[in-house]
């Protein structure tokens, strides 16, 4: 049995409170969270911080209540700024060590495709990464620059944050910047394939699609620089 109403929401999900230490995230346009449960159990097999999933089906996932704030809440309450880029550089070189799950293309890595600071929450044991919908095979450096390109988002202010502090903007060129100084790797090549995803993304408003391309010149000046 689940809560009245969701403890969080997302875009796209809610999170429902479940006894034993368990959440029910359910969907709102449905789907099949199945690919979704594969590769957190895979990753989190592997030593990966990634909850623990128990069932998954349709659009619900139900999977261990991680606690913590997230790296966005931490933000506003005075997390070192270039801690929280180095968290996500690390996040992402680790996950892109693991390897291959079976069937993948040859060269391909895990992407996460969705590792931003909504989606890191920061327990007593270290960083743990969340919503995985997005998880697919393909290159590294899609994954750094969907990263870049969401933090150059918040950065721009081209996307709503909601009860967002006011020096957010700030924070996150900062935390770009440090992400970017951590993550090596090739951001820069694929960075107009990750704005070309995210204008396909039906969670954007149409304001929010058309600061993409200012969003993705922030990036590449931070790289130039």
């Amino acid at each position: 049995m689940i809560d009245a109403a969701p403890f969080a929401r997302g875009r796209d999900a809610d999170v429902f409170a479940l006894p034993g230490g368990r959440v029910l995230r359910r969907y709102r346009d449905g789907g099949d969270t199945a690919p979704e449960a594969e590769v957190m159990r895979y990753v989190a097999g592997l030593g990966f911080p990634a909850p623990r999933v128990y069932e998954a089906g349709g659009p619900d996932l139900v999977m261990e209540r991680v606690e913590g704030p997230t790296m966005l809440g931490a933000l506003a309450g005075g997390l070192d700024l270039d801690e929280a880029g180095a968290i996500l550089a690390r996040l992402a070189a680790d996950l892109h060590a693991l390897p291959p799950m079976p069937g993948f293309p040859p060269g391909a890595r895990i992407l996460h495709l969705d590792l931003h600071p909504e989606n890191v929450l920061l327990t007593a044991d270290g960083p743990v990464l969340i919503d995985w919908r997005n998880a697919a095979p393909g290159s590294p450096g899609l994954d750094l620059a969907l990263s870049a390109l969401i933090l150059a988002e918040v950065a721009t202010g081209s996307i709503e944050v909601p009860a967002a502090p006011a020096d957010l903007p700030r924070a996150a060129r900062a935390v770009l910047a440090a992400f970017l100084a951590a993550a090596g790797g090739d951001p820069l090549g694929g960075l107009a394939t990750a704005v070309e995803m995210r204008r396909d993304n039906p969670t954007l408003s149409a304001a929010e699609k058309a600061g993409l391309d200012g969003a993705a010149s922030l990036v590449r000046s931070l790289i130039a620089t």
